[in-house]
This record gives structure tokens, C-alpha cells and sequence, in this order.
């Protein structure tokens, strides 16, 4: 790496602004002998027991100038986070304080840390393999319930467990072929593994690839985009799925003349929601700056959906727009104002009334089975999010079909043993048991500094 691991590192953990206590994480297996000499309590820091709390006064030992009165949490190696002796210090939540503190420990040791250096310590000092450090950064950056559960999951190792255990009958298939190799007069079974075992490995790898999608998904979030003609009901619709007035609705045509966002979660996947301005032919230079953005708007939007109002039903204008559109698989026609429309919903239209909050449901569902498509929406076993772990897991699976097409084909045992290894190197760099050094810095570097 690009810093050395045997610093003493410390680091702002918490938000950065007032607060009623901050908390500075510290690490390094010198990081308690120096908080010892820059703390006054009833138990020096290098004395103290792991997971214990010490109350006194952090101060300058070259000025004697108390800086603030803080609890340590004193955590011993191999037991901390990161395996190395750590604390945390508690102080109160002033900026003036805090840069005061981080000073002082500068001056006296310590180097700031960089972004995911506590976390990668923990990787390195194998107290966590990679997919629990990913799993790290993804519970912080959270966008929804959903994707905090997912994160949690993946944290408590399921992923790790899932990934070992396929790594467990690879190996013993690869066993069975060194001894093959090593000893090939012996009387053993002309092959070293049962085809069906080979497809119960494969089926197991591609259950885990079908997941990303579905946890991309909940990770990064969507756009949708409610686009249509004036006075189709968008701004309704689009307070009524944000839950709060955020759009001005009236009766006169053009009221929205530029695009208003807000953010909602549709069955725990993140949504930025925008209605956008009316779609049709006006003279008003404010209005038709407004239009060229739903236009773009529209072209860029996982999911659009175009609003028809259905006590009018389908403008001349209208049919052909309507008609490109639906060539796209992302737009979705909603039928409007339906508890006041007498017209018959158009096939494959979606019948709502923004104004009473019906056909919300249908709706939903309706969205989520364009994101999703055929992918599954079951979240309760693994789910992995990583583009990292997607593309490893494809590489092996294709190294592993390889491999069931050379027994087939008979290719001989030493040309096989080479898919079977690269196989198992994939599966090893899902965890870090193979890593690059490069790999860990980008990786770690898209952490927050403190953690």
C-alpha cells in the first residue's frame, strides 16, 4: 500500500460540524502508549483492559493547556476492529475542539488516516475478509431500509459462507485430480468428478450472479420521470407517490415550467422523481426551455412514466409521441383521472387517479417489473451488489464450464487442473485470499476517512 500499516492513525469518525459529542477513532500498536501521555485519568490508556471505558482530560503535555474532558474506549489487540490496539476518544462536538484534538495528536505521533484505513487494517489483519469490507462502505452509504438490511447481511459473512463453501468442493475435485496426475497407474474411477455435482456448483454460482442486478438496484436507485401533456394530472401524481405537496397543481395550463425532484423508495429500491414540465406547442420562451429539458430528461429516465388524462383521452398530438414511446421498454402509459373518465383504459395502459390515490399498486408493480425484468426479487438469502464480485463470479463460472466441456472432450488432467485453478483464484479473490495491492487502494479509497 501506499501508506505504512505500523503508523498510529487517527481520524474524525463522526460528522464533521457541532454536535453534542464527537467521536476520533485512533489505531496502531503505539496509538495507546502516546494517548497515555496525553491524557489525565484515573487509569493510563496503555494500562487499561480492552472494551473498557476510562473518564478524564485529554491535555498538551508541552503546555500543560487542558483541551477537553472526553471518555476513551480502549480496545486491545487482536479484539478491536481493525486487530491492532485502538481507541476512541468522546469529546464534545465543537469543530474548535476537535481540530484542537487532532492537532495534538498529530503533534504527538499520530498520522491522519486515510479513507477506509481502519477497515483495510481490518482486512489485512484478517479480521474480516473483503466481502465484509465492501459490505462496510454499503451500509454507510445505505439509500433505503432495504439496502441497509442487504448491507447487514452481507456484513454478518453470508457471502463469505457461500462463497467458501463452493470453494470447499473445488477443491476436493481438484484433489481428486492431482492424485490423478501424481499417480496415474492407481486403479480410480476414469473421471474425478460426477457431472452432476459439476451443475450443482454452477447452478450455485449463477443463483449468487442473478442477484446483482436486483442489488444494484437497491444500492444506486432509479429515475423516473413523469412526463405528458398539460393538465394530465403529473403534478398531482407526482405529490401523491412524494406523499407531500411539493408541485403547485392548478388548472392552467404550463403551471410547471421546469423540472421539481424528490426522492421515495418503491418496495426498498431508491427513486429520484421528477415531474417535468407540460409537452406541447407554446410561444413562451420560459415554457419551451422548460420542454427541451423534459425532453432530455425523458431520453435519460430509467422509467418513464407518460400520463394520459383520461376524462379527455388520447390527443391527436399525442398518438405518435405515445407510439415512440412505447418502444422503449423503460415507459409505462398511465391512464389518468380514471374515477372520472367513462372511457375505456387502453390495453396494457395503467388506470389510476392521482387525485383520489387509486391504482397506486398496480403502479408499483408495474415499475418494478421494468427495472427487475426477469430478474428475481427475493432478498432474503445473498445478495451481492459488487461489480467486483459480478465479474469475478462470471469468469469463474465460465472457467468452470470450461472445465466440464474439457472432461467431456477428454482433455488431459494437467490442461484441466489449469481451469480449475483459475476458478478457484476467482473465488479467492471474491474474499481477498488473492489479492493486488492496486486493487485495495481503489477499492479503499472510496471509503469515508474514519472508517
Amino acid at each position: 500500500m501506499k501508506y505504512s500499516q505500523s503508523d498510529a492513525i487517527a481520524a474524525l469518525a463522526s460528522a464533521p460540524g457541532q454536535s453534542a459529542i464527537a467521536i476520533i477513532r485512533t489505531s496502531g500498536d503505539q496509538s495507546l502508549a502516546i494517548l497515555s501521555r496525553l491524557f489525565r485519568g484515573r487509569i493510563k490508556p496503555d494500562k487499561a483492559q480492552g472494551h473498557t471505558l476510562h473518564h478524564g482530560i485529554l491535555f498538551n503535555p508541552d503546555t500543560g493547556e487542558n483541551i477537553d474532558e472526553v471518555i476513551l474506549g480502549i480496545y486491545r489487540s487482536p479484539s478491536s476492529y481493525t486487530g491492532e490496539e485502538s481507541a476512541e476518544i468522546s469529546c464534545h462536538g465543537s469543530m474548535t475542539i476537535i481540530k484542537k484534538i487532532m492537532i495534538l495528536l498529530e503533534k504527538n505521533g499520530f498520522r491522519q488516516a486515510q479513507p477506509g484505513e481502519f477497515t483495510l487494517r481490518a482486512f489485512l489483519n484478517r479480521k474480516i475478509d473483503l466481502t465484509r469490507a465492501e459490505a462496510v462502505n454499503e451500509i454507510i452509504r445505505a439509500r433505503s431500509d432495504k439496502g441497509r438490511a442487504l448491507a447487514l447481511n452481507r456484513l454478518s459473512g453470508v457471502i463469505e459462507e457461500r462463497i467458501n463453501a463452493i470453494k470447499q468442493e473445488l477443491l476436493k475435485i481438484q484433489a481428486g485430480i492431482e492424485v490423478r496426475i501424481d499417480y496415474p497407474d492407481e486403479d480410480l474411477e476414469d473421471s474425478p468428478v460426477h457431472q452432476n455435482q459439476l451443475e450443482s456448483i454452477k447452478n450455485r454460482i449463477g443463483s449468487l450472479l442473478t442477484t446483482y442486478r436486483t442489488g444494484k438496484l437497491i444500492q444506486e436507485g432509479i429515475t423516473i420521470v413523469i412526463a405528458g401533456s398539460t393538465n394530465a394530472g403529473k403534478s398531482t401524481l407526482f405529490n401523491l407517490l412524494l406523499r407531500e405537496d411539493r408541485a403547485i397543481v392548478s388548472d392552467i395550463h404550463g403551471t410547471t415550467r421546469d423540472y421539481i425532484e424528490g426522492a421515495i423508495t418503491i418496495q426498498g429500491i431508491p427513486v429520484r422523481l421528477f415531474d417535468t414540465a407540460g409537452l406541447r406547442k407554446t410561444g413562451h420562451p420560459v415554457e419551451q426551455e422548460g420542454i427541451k429539458r423534459t425532453d432530455i430528461m425523458m431520453e435519460h429516465a430509467d422509467v418513464l412514466l407518460y400520463i394520459i388524462d383520461g376524462s379527455t383521452g388520447i390527443k391527436e398530438d399525442e398518438s405518435d409521441i405515445i407510439d415512440s414511446l412505447q418502444k422503449r421498454e423503460n415507459t409505462i402509459v398511465v391512464w389518468n383521472k380514471n374515477d372520472i373518465s367513462a372511457r375505456e383504459v387502453p390495453q396494457g395502459y395503467i388506470p389510476v387517479s392521482a387525485k383520489q390515490g387509486t391504482g397506486l399498486d398496480e403502479l408499483n408493480r408495474e415499475i418494478i417489473n421494468r427495472v427487475l425484468g426477469t430478474s428475481p426479487a427475493d432478498t432474503e438469502g445473498p445478495v451481492i451488489d459488487s461489480e467486483r464480485q459480478k465479474e469475478l463470479l462470471t469468469h469463474c463460472l465460465s472457467a468452470i464450464e470450461e472445465f466440464g466441456q474439457g472432461l467431456v472432450q477428454e482433455v488431459p488432467l494437467d490442461v484441466l487442473a489449469t481451469c480449475l485453478q483459475d476458478a478457484l483464484d476467482d473465488l479467492g479473490r471474491i474474499t481477498g485470499e488473492v489479492t493486488q495491492a492496486d486493487m485495495l487502494d481503489v477499492m479503499f479509497s472510496q471509503f469515508c476517512v474514519g472508517k
